[in-house]
């Protein structure tokens, strides 16, 4: 043993600490340095953020009517923020809206995007309460929300209203059969920046037509009050009227129950008056019918209304065209349906894709009615199946005809429901990331 033993091992300590303090600052300048995602974030969170930078909580509030009422995407534009702020902000922070690949414009108005998404990168979260055990479930892997993808979202002006149509995963893993976005299947999560984010561009874009069109025509375009963005949007505003309605509906890519923490935060948010403010009369969610999801959602204070995909009138069909329907049989969906709290106003939809010599006969219509017996407050959306390429064909108008003569002759309200853009392939059950030549598109956004 050499002599000065003692004191190599002592200098050799040294330097492995100081190569760990090393290491240490590194990784602390790392998280001091990383981007903050702002869209997305709720009032408490955004609060919280600006405590972590030192900043009084009301200015959490601040941004967030910025983001969501006001909707400015730049924090530079945020002008109540003091300057040194907004500087910071830009360091910081960033408002990631969807990049439009395309937009394939409809006949019939309605217009199909098809969104890039970038990277979901991890992000320093700011609650102001710790996850709980629900919330750590298998939906939030980390490896799903490091994949760049694509996704779509319709939007469909109508006279009076506008209703647009969100994706809450790219793909989807639920695998019913005679949908187009089922061979996709999953490619990743959204985050609840990238829900909102397909609500926000599409309003953002109808309104800055709708202005062009004023200025085209002579006409001023109105000014915003108090700093508030319009009410969704007005292209009859010109004429005096009030601003249009806007419905959203949860049924593009994926099943947003298996999204469950991510698509309520969108929601809480497009739902918070003073966020998007939109009734929850005119946000509904679609599932294909997880039980474990909807008992969930019937815990929710604030929640959309609920629509829920059967599509068979028993569970052999609903088998073969829902492989969901294993793990959760009608029986059990039924039973979460008739235990789901319904608000005064509120009724629970039935959507039931009409497929051709497979679910649309008259006695599917009457096991239909004794399977709905047990529901207080209920309606039907017939939907004609829309063309894709897949071993199905449309149901007959006069099948459709006389299916919902019976159910609405035994006192269940049926309604048919055409799907809008089925020429640009953005109807329902046709989101799959296609061109109109039937090409697929790449899955990973672009560089």
């Amino acid at each position: 043993m050499p002599k000065n033993y003692s004191a190599i091992c002592t200098a050799r300590a040294a330097a492995g600490l100081s190569v760990k303090i090393k290491a240490k600052e590194l990784s602390l300048a790392a998280e001091t340095l990383m981007i903050t995602e702002l869209l997305g974030k709720s009032m408490e969170e955004l609060r919280a953020f600006c405590v972590a930078l030192g900043e009084p909580a009301f200015r959490g509030a601040q941004i967030y009517h910025a983001l969501y009422a006001e909707r400015k995407f730049d924090v530079l534009q945020i002008t109540n923020l003091p300057a040194a702020l907004r500087e910071r902000l830009a360091r910081e922070a960033r408002v990631t809206l969807p990049q439009v690949k395309q937009r394939f414009a409809s006949s019939d108005g309605s217009v199909r995007y098809l969104f890039g998404l970038g990277a979901a990168e991890k992000d320093k979260e700011f609650r102001a309460e710790n996850r709980t055990s629900r919330e750590k479930d298998q939906e939030e892997t980390a490896g799903q929300l490091q994949k760049a993808a694509s996704v779509e979202a319709v939007y469909m002006p109508s006279e009076g209203r506008q209703t647009i149509c969100i994706s809450t995963q790219a793909g989807c893993a639920v695998d019913c059969h005679f949908c187009l976005t089922a061979q996709l299947g999953l490619i990743r999560n959204l985050t609840a920046g990238e829900i909102l984010g397909q609500v926000l561009l599409p309003l953002e874009e109808a309104n800055r037509e709708a202005r062009n069109e004023k200025k085209e025509a002579g006409l001023k375009p109105a000014p915003r009050k108090s700093g508030v963005a319009p009410p969704f949007a007005a292209p009859v505003e010109a004429q005096g009227k009030q601003g249009q309605q806007t419905n959203i509906v949860l049924m593009g890519q994926g099943e947003p129950l298996l999204n469950f923490r991510a698509v309520m935060a969108a929601v809480r948010i497009m739902l918070d008056p003073a966020g998007l403010g939109i009734s929850p009369k005119h946000v509904t969610l679609s599932t294909s019918g997880i039980v474990p999801g909807i008992e969930r959602l019937a815990q929710e204070k604030v929640r959309p209304k609920l629509a829920i995909s059967l599509n068979a009138s028993n569970d052999q069909q609903r088998d073969a065209l829902m492989p969901i329907n294993k793990k959760y049989p009608i029986a059990a969906l039924i039973n979460a349906c008739k235990e789901y709290p319904l608000r005064t106003w509120e009724h629970l939809t039935i959507e039931y894709v009409m497929l051709g010599g497979i679910n649309d006969a008259a006695e599917d219509a009457r096991r239909v009615v004794r399977l709905l017996s047990p529901l207080k407050s209920v309606k039907v959306n017939l939907i004609p199946w829309n063309p894709g390429e897949l071993p199905y064909q449309e149901s007959a108008p006069e099948r459709i005809a006389e299916f919902r003569r019976i159910l609405v002759e035994r006192g269940v309200p049926a309604f048919v429901r055409y799907s809008r853009g089925r020429d640009v392939m953005a109807a329902c059950g046709q989101l799959a990331l296609l061109q109109i030549d039937g090409v697929p598109m790449s899955v990973a956004s672009p560089d």
